[in-house]
């Protein structure tokens, strides 16, 4: 009897595989590799996604306010040019550069921060300065370890041509830029894959890890590489030089005393010390107590994460404290989420086609992790996008806020692929909770009442699940990418703020009213920047003059300029100012201004002969 009934077991059991095979079709020993081929080459591939969408000296510290102020007419030459930023600055060795109305460099003192401010930045000028307008180039560090850069001019006694070879801002280094953005890339995802991968084998038990000791040894070696490529890049990246300077011993020791570079050095420490302990364990073949392990597992990846959140968005602005708990509980979430999703990915592309060899515990403990990262990851999430943005209106009027609205899609479109695996992994749990119950002996009944055990149910193929991973884990990686695109990208906040005008605080000198408008005419190389300057912005006659920045970020010339003044409260204008070609710069000497309010200036710009644009921006003019 033992014999039949084990013979028709095993039937029963080829007629479970049968079914299993004919739902599969080819089964998914056949299945395609080009699936898996795509997840191994999209995070080689999203870095060119970063380059492309990336701006050069992207930076978080927002120039709020200059004195001299930018475009203004002094009547005495100042002893200082005094920066002002919406977060503390760190400076570099050549951060201004002063040029005089002939485009002659001048020999300034080192750059400083005024007295108990390290949100500016400051430089003494030379004690004589001639008749003219000069111009300042500058660059800094902000706090959440970015550099910014920019130009500002003034004028002592009267205004002057600018000169034809006029310095621009700093350009940033292509090859530095794109090799900084792909390591700071490489270490946000090597750093979730080596985490979540821990994580899932802590909580989530999987019944053998052999197959994830290669990926978790590659991610630890790839997070190694990409922190000391980012402390190699640190010193070129700051001073917009080329990457063959990283090595040179100024720049290594500069980087070190900088709290990123800092931070950096303590990140490899950790990994280093960390490995040192794993070799040393397993040479002697110690094996530590399971708490011990996970807290010391918990306090590594912690203090790891903090080598982040202590150096990005979080390490400047409002709320810093509240700001760097919720960075770095937001990154471990994302580490356990997104990294356990890989390993679970890469469990079940190792395991054998049933689902009894994979217990069903093992997805359905993930599930629940995921859940609980999901609930951490949106308060955080949430938290950070306020103290980010600031307002409503920057969700949408700024690059930080339509980069939030990106990725926002993006873990949308991750949450779909997510409930998805959620239902296949209840589906999983079902067989076995089946089977647990079938294994309940029942009372013997004597042979001929004695039924056979019903057959248990079809077991669902794992193949709908490993594809709704797959998904899962695409999108987890383009979420990756627009991460590190926000962390490159001015806080909506920040760009708000600087949006303010901010009269100069320098003696002497006549309030003005600067005005930068973006233009485009939709023409190649048809982009720009006119900023406009009405001195002093007061009723009363005032003069108007308006210099056209190109693509490059240099002066250009435009072959016709037009500049009106409308005061829509009163209906009033549109009011010409007939700007002049000064050769450099357009000006109108005298222009009378009869009314305060708010006025709209609309600047008209021709390009060339077919291509112009008219863009606007609101102006205040005081009594």
């Amino acid at each position: 009897m033992r014999r039949d009934a084990d013979h028709e077991g095993a039937h029963g059991k080829d007629r479970v595989r049968a079914r299993d095979g004919d739902r599969r079709g080819h089964g998914p020993s056949r299945r395609p590799a080009a699936a898996f081929l795509l997840v191994l080459l999209l995070p080689a591939l999203l870095p060119a996604l970063l380059l492309g969408t990336a701006t050069p000296a992207s930076a978080h510290a927002v120039l709020r306010a200059t004195d001299p102020a930018d475009g203004t007419l002094l009547s005495t030459a100042p002893r200082h040019v005094t920066l002002t930023f919406t977060e503390s600055v760190g400076l570099l060795t050549d951060s201004f550069r002063v040029y005089d109305p002939g485009n002659r460099r001048l020999r300034t003192g080192p750059a400083g921060h005024a007295a108990g401010r390290s949100d500016t930045a400051r430089v003494t000028l030379p004690a004589r300065l001639a008749t003219g307008t000069y111009t300042v180039a500058w660059r800094v560090v902000s706090a959440d370890s970015h550099p910014v850069s920019g130009a500002l001019t003034f004028s002592v006694g009267k205004r002057t041509a600018a000169p034809a070879a006029l310095p621009r801002e700093r350009p940033e280094n292509g090859a530095t830029t794109a090799l900084h953005t792909i390591a700071r890339y490489l270490a946000y995802l090597s750093l979730a894959l080596l985490l979540g991968a821990a994580a899932f084998v802590a909580y989530c038990r999987p019944p053998t890890t052999a197959h994830l000791r290669i990926p978790a040894v590659a991610a630890a070696v790839t997070l190694v590489a990409s922190t000391l490529a980012v402390y190699l890049l640190r010193a070129p990246y700051e001073e917009a030089a080329s990457p063959t300077t990283a090595f040179s011993l100024s720049a290594l020791t500069h980087t070190a005393t900088t709290r990123p570079g800092r931070l950096l050095l303590l990140r490899l420490a950790l990994l280093l010390l960390a490995a040192a302990a794993a070799t040393l364990l397993r040479t002697r073949r110690v094996r530590l107590p399971r708490r011990v392990t996970l807290a010391a597992a918990t306090v590594l990846a912690v203090a790891l994460a903090l080598t982040w959140s202590a150096s990005d968005h979080a390490a400047a602005g409002i709320q810093v404290p509240v700001a760097i708990v919720s960075s770095t509980l937001h990154l471990l979430a994302t580490a356990a989420w997104l990294g356990g999703l890989a390993a679970l990915l890469w469990t079940l592309r190792h395991a054998p086609r049933t689902a009894a060899a994979l217990p069903a515990s093992v997805p359905a403990r993930f599930s629940r992790l995921a859940f609980t990262s999901v609930v951490v990851l949106v308060v955080t999430g949430v938290y950070q996008s306020w103290r980010g943005l600031g307002s409503w209106q920057a969700l949408t009027g700024t690059t930080y806020g339509r980069t939030l609205l990106a990725k926002l899609a993006a873990v949308t479109a991750l949450l779909l692929a997510a409930a998805c695996s959620r239902a296949w992994t209840a589906r999983l749990t079902r067989p076995a909770q089946a089977a647990v119950r079938a294994r309940v002996p029942e009372p013997a009944t004597g042979p001929a009442l004695r039924e056979p055990p019903p057959e248990p149910p079809p077991v669902p193929p794992l193949r709908l699940l490993r594809r709704s991973v797959l998904l899962e884990t695409v999108a987890a990686a383009l979420v990756l990418a627009l991460t590190t695109l926000l962390t490159s990208t001015v806080p909506g906040r920040a760009a708000t703020e600087s949006a303010q005008p901010a009269p100069s605080t320098a003696t002497g000198v006549q309030t003005a009213s600067v005005l930068t408008i973006p233009f485009d005419t939709g023409a190649p190389g048809g982009h720009g920047k006119v900023q406009i300057t009405l001195d002093p912005g007061r009723v009363g006659t005032n003069s108007l003059q308006a210099v056209i920045y190109g693509p490059d970020g240099g002066l250009a010339t435009v072959p016709e300029l037009r500049v009106t003044l409308t005061l829509p409260a009163r209906r009033l204008g549109p009011l010409d100012t007939r700007l002049t070609d000064r050769g450099g710069y357009w000006s109108a000497p005298a222009f009378t201004v009869p009314l305060p309010g708010t006025w709209t200036v609309r600047a008209t710009v021709r390009v060339s002969d077919l291509d112009q644009v008219t863009v606007s921006a609101p102006v205040r003019v005081t009594r």
